[in-house]
């Protein structure tokens, strides 16, 4: 495979160190069941100097011209019927104060609808937002702001995860034949809810299984355990800004028992520090993923060294045709 500097395949995930549109155009049409990712955020942050990293784009429609490429490709590797996850957020023009947002979720969803994937839903991940302002030392969230001329105040915007679905009938259902078993973020069940876990009988009489389903069918993700990350800061480099944010695994594990089966493959194709192929592989799914920063490749290896096989582990098909 072309230019990629380093992989590791093991029996519940491959991953490589290399360009996303060099790697993935190797896998077979229809072999991934689920894609879930964060796309570099349009020039918000720069990642590496690299001419291949989507983040040095020239401008924001140079950088869509680029991202269409990786978007088209996931088309082609997706199963009928199955999803790709996009995790994004509105992008501000500065941080003067006086800053506009860029509606960079709506302008990902044209994109995918243009192509041909069906738009599907939209979660927001809500943000605490003094956390945010000392994260980022956004001018717009500092209550300075209020006293002096709140005219110049914003809020602290919460995360996006854009589900889109490629058109056709899905071939392999994806059943949850005991409801849903256990939930992933901070809210806890009722006392009266709790009983319920692990309900053999009729699933319309199983409350444990329905408490969480309405939790997860919610359009805001309030109790997202903003901390729940992979280690990251030991990915980080001299060509680094401040930014290193992994996905949190509370959503990336909504997203694996929603739209994946045991034993499925599951691709990010920016891998970052492993973090959805890392929760892939603690459920039991076959994770793939591919990263362009060295640094953060060589973390992705360490964290995905310490992951856990789920029980329903199956073996891992070879990719690469």
């Amino acid at each position: 495979m072309g230019n990629v500097l380093n992989q590791l395949t093991t029996d519940t995930y491959a991953i490589y160190n290399g360009d996303c549109m060099e790697v993935m155009p190797s896998f077979p049409a229809g072999s991934i069941h689920l894609s879930v990712y964060s796309p570099p955020f349009a020039g918000m942050y720069h990642y590496t100097s690299s001419e291949r990293d989507l983040s040095n784009s020239a401008g924001y429609g140079e950088f869509f011209e680029h991202y269409e490429y990786v978007v088209r490709e996931l088309q082609r590797l997706t199963m009928p019927g199955r999803l790709t996850g996009v995790h994004c957020m509105d992008v501000p023009t500065g941080n003067t104060g006086r800053d506009a947002l860029t509606d960079f979720p709506g302008d990902i969803i044209r994109l995918h609808t243009r192509i041909g994937w069906d738009y599907v839903a939209r979660y927001h991940v809500w943000k605490e937002p003094l956390t945010v302002r000392n994260r980022t030392m956004t001018k717009s969230l500092a209550h300075k702001g209020i006293v002096d001329d709140s005219s110049r105040c914003s809020a602290a915007g919460a995360d996006y995860l854009l589900m889109f679905r490629k058109r056709g009938d899905n071939p392999v259902p994806i059943a949850h034949a005991e409801g849903l078993t256990a939930y992933a973020g901070e809210r806890l069940p009722p006392a009266d809810v709790l009983r319920y876990r692990g309900w053999k009988g009729k699933q319309i009489e199983n409350r444990y299984s329905h408490w969480i389903w309405r939790q997860y069918a919610s359009a805001f993700w309030d109790d997202v355990r903003l901390d729940r990350v992979l280690p990251f800061k030991q990915a980080r480099d001299e060509e680094d800004e401040k930014h290193v944010h992994p996905l949190q695994l509370d959503v990336i594990d909504r997203c694996l028992v929603l739209w994946s089966n045991p034993g499925e493959r599951i691709l990010t194709p920016f891998m970052g520090v492993g973090s959805e192929v890392y929760a892939a592989v603690q459920a039991g799914r076959m994770g793939i993923g591919v990263e362009l920063k060295p640094s953060y490749y060589r973390q992705a290896v360490k964290n995905l060294a310490a992951a856990k096989t789920g029980p329903e582990q199956a073996q891992m098909e070879l990719m690469v045709t």
